[in-house]
């Protein structure tokens, strides 16, 4: 097996310049760097990762936490991560947290035991000074779907009140007064956001719609069934359900046909997320785009540049939802 010494020898440099090409340091000339690779191509050199690691105080690793690992979102999300690092020579250490405090400690402190280089978190239980206190012990941090003071510019976030605003007067406009509204679990930031611009369109156009018309769900499509039922056992008139995610909207569907409503002829159903489901559902989901992918490919930007190539330079942390007209949304006299 070839080692770093042969390595040096065949490339005509020294072992420091060896060892900056392997960590990717950019203080290398471009001649060089070309000696290196070809003599580490021709001897078939693999660099030990792990002395490599400590040599350097790097171990091209980035930790990422989602919420859940199945399903469409964090699937989009994590895909987003991990093909940005892997194109720039990195690994994703990959942890979810399910909502929950203890379980979400838990995966960040088991991050941290691999020495990532640094977390991206996509959290919801843990609290702001929790993530404040992380990043001040030196392990960078990168929030995505939620907005810390103090973390600034390292919060990759998508304008929630706007998406709940765009959901709720694109139903509105279509001529629909009787609105029904399924919310995410309310202890969740984003949730309260969303259920904010849905009252903000509501409000604008001056509409008023009892409380019973609110059920709190839970971003499953089992939660959008169950909400379904609820809302059919009320008998309080609805002409439309705008839920908080695709999910629970394809479940609000599901429960409708099995109670011999026609969508969009008989309710019309807004949905949030576009997630891939959404173009395939019949009929296909009106919605709110929400750019998981693009916002993991951001923050695995972000890493990059901040932590990997010492390039500070602004990145688009703020995304804005946008309306995607399908057809379970229909206009109404």
């Amino acid at each position: 097996m070839a080692t770093i010494y042969e390595v040096s020898e065949l490339a005509g440099v020294s072992l420091a310049t060896v060892s900056r090409v392997m960590n990717g340091n950019t203080r290398v000339s471009e001649a060089k760097r070309t000696k290196v690779l070809a003599a580490m191509k021709e001897l078939n050199y693999r660099p030990n990762s792990i002395a490599q690691s400590l040599a350097s105080n790097c171990t091209n690793s980035v930790g990422l936490l989602v919420s859940e690992l199945y399903g469409p979102f964090f699937g989009e999300m994590m895909s987003g991560v991990e093909g940005e690092l892997r194109a720039a020579g990195k690994h994703v250490i990959v942890a979810a947290g399910h909502s929950d405090e203890a379980s979400e400690k838990d995966a960040i402190e088991f991050l941290i035991s691999r020495k990532c280089d640094a977390l991206i978190l996509h959290v919801d239980a843990v609290s702001d000074e929790y993530l404040l206190d992380l990043n001040k012990k030196g392990t960078p941090v990168v929030v995505i779907n939620r907005y810390v003071e103090g973390l600034g510019e390292s919060c990759i976030c998508l304008n929630n009140e706007l998406g709940g605003y765009l959901a709720t007067k694109a139903v509105l406009e279509m001529g629909h007064r009787q609105i029904a509204y399924v919310s995410g679990p309310m202890w969740k930031m984003d949730v309260r956001e969303r259920l904010a611009g849905h009252k903000r369109a509501l409000k604008e156009f001056g509409c008023e719609v009892p409380d019973s018309l609110y059920i709190e769900g839970d971003f499953h499509e089992e939660g959008g069934v169950a909400a379904m039922q609820q809302l059919l056992k009320q008998k309080q008139p609805f002409t439309a359900v705008v839920c908080a995610n695709d999910e629970m909207a394809c479940g609000v569907m599901n429960c409708a046909r099995d109670n011999d409503l026609d969508v969009p002829s008989d309710v019309s159903v807004m949905g949030f997320d576009n997630v891939i489901m959404s173009r395939y559902t019949f009929p296909h989901l009106t919605t709110i785009d929400f750019p998981s992918g693009e916002m993991g490919r951001m923050a695995a930007n972000w890493v990059r540049h901040h932590i990997y190539e010492d390039k500070k330079k602004p990145l688009n942390t703020l995304f804005e939802p946008t309306l995607v007209l399908r057809d379970s949304l229909r206009k109404i006299a």
